[in-house]
């Protein structure tokens, strides 16, 4: 290398897709800062339009209003790991969109395809302009926004983990209760027309029923470098 400068490893796009609670934040966001790589939560962008929805009194129930704003809140993701920020029109809507209410109608929102459209076109030009890579990590990732992505994971677990997990992360909350919301979140996210919830044909599974948060993010640092050293 001229001047003695390191080698720059390819840029590399990782599509990281499963159900709540299977580690899918907390896994991407540390593979991409352990890996120099950007990073996109989609679901906090469907969050984001979903609060701008009931913060703007808009009918959440009624596809057709939903469809007819989709196009007005601007959405800005920033995409550095160690702080991942969201901003709706300028405000900064990290803390709003994870209350109860926007995550009750979050997935109704999110199955309008003029949602999912704009949603999927601003994740698209987030990924093309990371300038060493990026993870992304989502629901329908490898399958409909980043078809093409050089790495797509498919993270799954057992419902049980999954909500003492997600129980832990809501402080209080009851397992069974949790439990419950998680399978019926499943359920719509995996039987929308527009983009479900699914597992790309040449996605690598990993179940992180029995593994530990540090297993997981070691598995997943592995197989991206396992990638980028056959680019």
């Amino acid at each position: 290398m001229e001047n003695g400068a390191a080698p720059t490893a390819p840029a590399v796009i990782v599509a990281i897709d499963g159900p709540s609670g299977t580690g899918k934040s907390s896994t991407s966001k540390a593979v991409a800062a352990q890996l120099g790589l950007s990073y996109l939560d989609t679901g906090a962008q469907y969050r984001a339009i979903t609060w701008w929805m009931v913060t703007n009194g808009i009918d959440t129930d009624d596809p057709h209003e939903i469809a007819a704003a989709a196009g007005k809140p601007e959405i800005v993701s920033g995409t550095d790991p160690a702080a991942p920020t969201i901003t709706v029109d300028g405000t900064d809507v990290a803390g709003p969109i994870r209350t109860q209410e926007v995550t009750a109608k979050v997935s109704a929102v999110s199955a309008v395809p003029e949602v999912r459209t704009r949603i999927t076109e601003l994740q698209r030009t987030i990924a093309a302009g990371a300038p060493l890579g990026i993870v992304v990590e989502g629901r329908d990732i490898g399958t409909t926004v980043l078809p093409d992505a050089d790495l797509k994971i498919f993270l799954t677990a057992s419902a049980e983990a999954r909500a003492a997990r997600r129980s832990g992360e809501l402080k209080g909350a009851d397992v069974n209760v949790t439990r419950e919301a998680l399978i019926k979140r499943d359920a719509a996210d995996s039987s929308r027309k527009t983009s479900p919830l699914a597992k790309a044909e040449d996605a690598v599974e990993v179940d992180t029923t029995d593994l530990t948060l540090e297993q997981v993010i070691e598995c997943v640092v592995t197989l991206v470098e396992e990638k980028r050293a056959g680019k």
